[in-house]
């Protein structure tokens, strides 16, 4: 048994994480802030004598004894992370120097939850872990794309200068179960609108793509990486190669949910990437990884979540103009 820190556990990928690791007999220590998470998503844990939840915020340090930490705190989509930038920075930035400093005092193995976001509008396409970006760093996306590759920085700093066990993976389009139902991500947006037969809204032509990785994938890759000898560092891409537009995908929602919905075009959205798709030769060969669900599938079991989730609480889907 090992006992594992997770944080920002509450949120949509660190809970299932967190069921994960507590599945294969570890301890996990459950941290987080509550910001974008939701204790909902590990109440059915709680039970559990392995499992411990502290609201903590990771801008603060935290003294813990574990011996491995996966770093997944920070807001994910556009409208969580700008609605305060300047925090959105700080828990990037000064949350990993608090984590690698914890992970620095007791010898820690910590893996940093990174993102695709790290190469911006890319001009590269499909993007492999070499290509640097291509970041607008004063744009209104800057404080996720900027916070994350400055953290990524530190991660390498406090290998190279401190000798600490770093994992860093690059999280491409997620979606699943648990999914905050007003992040604003688009498959969770289609979703939820295609089950109230709303319009389902498309911000600019919709040939922008991505390509998306079921959640259950992306944690088997986690568990991978962190499973790799020391040598193994990263970056390493976790995704789902397989692309897709945005008309597409809200196509495929609307089949799958039986919706009326019609599709409606607004403005594009500022820095917008136009293509995210990722080349994952690293993870096929160093992790022996690559996403097994297909779209429709993975889609299938999120349309059944959130249908269960807005005949519980249809309040919490209410969307402002």
């Amino acid at each position: 048994m090992k006992r594992i820190l997770v944080t920002g556990g509450a949120g949509f990928l660190g809970s299932h994480l967190c069921e994960k690791l507590l599945a294969e007999g570890n301890e996990v220590v459950c941290l987080d802030n509550y910001f974008t998470g939701r204790k909902k998503n590990i109440l059915h844990l709680l039970d559990n004598p392995y499992f411990e939840l502290v609201r903590h915020d990771i801008t603060a340090p935290y003294y813990v004894e574990v011996d491995e930490i996966y770093n997944l705190a920070c807001p994910a989509s556009p409208i969580h992370y700008q609605y305060n930038p300047i925090k959105t920075v700080k828990t990037s930035v000064m949350g990993a120097i608090n984590m690698l400093g914890l992970a620095k005092r007791i010898r820690a193995k910590i893996l940093q939850a990174s993102t695709s976001e790290i190469y911006g509008d890319p001009n590269i396409h499909p993007q492999p872990e070499e290509y640097w970006g291509n970041v607008n760093p004063v744009g209104i996306r800057s404080c996720y794309d900027e916070g994350k590759r400055c953290a990524e920085t530190l991660f390498f700093d406090y290998h190279r200068q401190n000798g600490v066990r770093i994992k860093v993976v690059r999280i491409f389009n997620t979606y699943g179960p648990n999914m905050h139902p007003n992040d604003g991500r688009v498959v969770s947006n289609f979703i939820i609108q295609a089950l109230k037969n709303e319009d389902i809204t498309i911000y600019g032509d919709g040939h922008q793509s991505r390509s998306f990785c079921y959640c259950d994938d992306l944690i088997r890759g986690f568990l991978a990486m962190m499973d790799t000898p020391d040598t193994i560092i990263g970056p390493v891409n976790l995704g789902n190669p397989a692309e897709f537009t945005i008309n597409e995908l809200a196509s495929i929602v609307i089949e799958l949910t039986n919706s009326s919905s019609k599709v409606i075009h607004l403005p594009a959205v500022s820095d917008d990437p136009m293509q995210r798709q990722p080349i994952i030769d690293k993870a096929r060969s160093i992790l022996n990884w690559e996403p097994k669900t297909q779209l429709r599938e993975g889609l299938k079991k999120t349309i059944a979540y959130f249908e269960k989730e807005l005949s519980l609480n249809p309040e919490a889907y209410i969307r402002e103009a």
